[in-house]
């Protein structure tokens, strides 16, 4: 029997259950977001396909989605109804005997051991859609970035696999943009070492990556190229590493000293939401985010763990003192962490909980649901992670080996014909050993949307 992840995505979640809310919405374009008043400071929390369809999606400024689609209905977000539609789609899930570990309001991997994963996941998005009329897409993998990525190639409503042995097939000649957890900067910044497609990632040198990247990062994008990762899914409580307050206002704040009166305001909040927190804070971190949208934090350490309010407030005015611009504010936020070197929260359980007032300018659906790390065992791992642990350049096996990367031919619909390029020589970022790689015209970035 063969193990295997599969990763459940409801398909445009948040207006889909604003449809099924108001069925009359059923074909025209929602979009969800802040107050749902597109006059105001807000993000699009998520858009219809309808929507979509205009250049309307998650993260972009409410005011910019009026203007590209001024005929779309516009809602705001209601936390609780997501929430509650969420805990009967996972448990829906968990019915089917599987191993679920919660990612958010609208995903989960399930561990499964199943000759027929396919079988399998269409089951699921049955029960799903029998039990709340909502449609899912299901990506299968032999680890949790494979199954995550696939569910991109599924979409809407589908099912596909990408397993190591179509890796290479399905997403060699695309650019590196296409792997879960490479964003627009390292993409760029790869692309100036020569390193344009996932096959020149992966037959990168590790050692050469690590150091213009690090000695974490570097080895790991490679790791990431080979569609190397953890397989383990978790299905223990989820346990956050902090919690934050943050609000945007419709109009700047110029003054400083009003700025400092928010902030206090806002540590305040967060300290009373502590109350019933039974762990005490070990960090306060202010953000700050400069008009148009530019955005800054700085944190303070406390000299003894505690969750006193004074010392929280005084905490996050020492933070506030070390920010060096006096410009104009659209945005303040406080968080409280934990843990030492909790760095990321879990986006399905900070960003997309966070949708309220204070919350309303996350994008909730633009980037990785959730961070992405080095496991114990030195795989890129998506789920329970909360930091980046440094591991040896060399403790996989994986990095040491230069793979061969022969000339692939992708199958997946929309593919274009390849050129050639050969690697130069002297590029030191090319597998030692590694053949020409067909690569061509730069293909669209796999998106997985929600």
């Amino acid at each position: 029997m063969a193990r295997w992840v599969l990763h459940v995505d409801l398909d445009q979640f948040i207006a889909a259950v604003e449809v099924l809310r108001h069925p009359e919405l059923r074909g025209r374009p929602v979009v969800v977001g802040g107050a749902g008043d597109p006059t105001k400071r807000g993000v699009v929390s998520t858009a219809s396909y309808e929507a979509r369809e205009h250049g309307v999606h998650s993260g972009l400024p409410l005011r910019t989605a009026a203007r590209r689609l001024p005929d779309a209905v516009f809602l705001p977000v209601d936390r609780a109804a997501y929430e509650e539609v969420s805990e009967t789609v996972m448990e829906v899930l968990r019915s089917a005997g599987a191993v679920v570990e919660v990612l958010g309001w609208d995903e989960a991997f399930v561990g499964v051991d199943t000759e027929d994963p396919e079988a399998f996941a269409r089951s699921l998005a049955r029960m799903v859609r029998e039990e709340t009329q909502l449609d899912c897409t299901v990506g299968i993998g032999e680890n949790k970035l494979q199954a995550k990525i696939a569910t991109g190639f599924g979409k809407p409503a589908g099912v596909f696999r990408l397993t190591f042995a179509n890796w290479f097939e399905v997403l060699g000649g695309r650019p590196t943009e296409a792997l879960w957890g490479i964003g627009a900067k390292t993409a760029k910044k790869l692309a100036g070492l020569g390193i344009v497609t996932v096959s020149d990632l992966a037959a990168a040198d590790p050692d050469a990556l690590a150091a213009v990247f690090g000695p974490m990062t570097g080895p790991w994008l490679v790791l990431l190229a080979r569609g190397r990762g953890d397989a383990e899914v978790d299905d223990s409580p989820y346990l956050a590493k902090g919690h934050g307050r943050e609000e945007t206002f419709q109009r700047n704040i110029a003054g400083w000293s009003r700025v400092e009166a928010e902030v206090a305001r806002i540590a305040g909040l967060l300290a009373a939401d502590l109350a019933s927190e039974p762990r005490p804070t070990l960090r306060i971190v202010v953000k700050v985010r400069y008009a148009p949208f530019v955005t800054e934090t700085h944190g303070v350490t406390l000299a003894t763990p505690s969750s006193d309010a004074g010392v929280i407030a005084r905490a996050a005015a020492e933070a506030l003192s070390r920010f060096t611009g006096r410009r104009p504010v659209r945005l303040l936020g406080v968080r409280a962490q934990f843990e030492r070197g909790a760095r990321l929260e879990r986006a399905g359980h900070a960003g997309r909980a966070d949708l309220g007032e204070e919350g309303e300018e996350r994008a909730v659906a633009g980037g990785p649901p959730v961070p992405f790390v080095l496991t114990e065992s030195g795989l890129p791992g998506v789920g329970r992670g909360e930091g980046v642990r440094r591991v040896p350049q060399r403790l996989q096996a994986d990095l040491a080996q230069r793979l061969p990367v022969g000339d692939r031919r992708r199958t997946h619909q929309d593919h274009a014909p390849w050129s050639r390029r050969r690697r130069r020589p002297d590029n030191p970022f090319s597998g030692r050993g590694a053949s020409a790689v067909a690569v061509g015209p730069a293909q669209p970035v796999l998106g997985v949307s929600s």
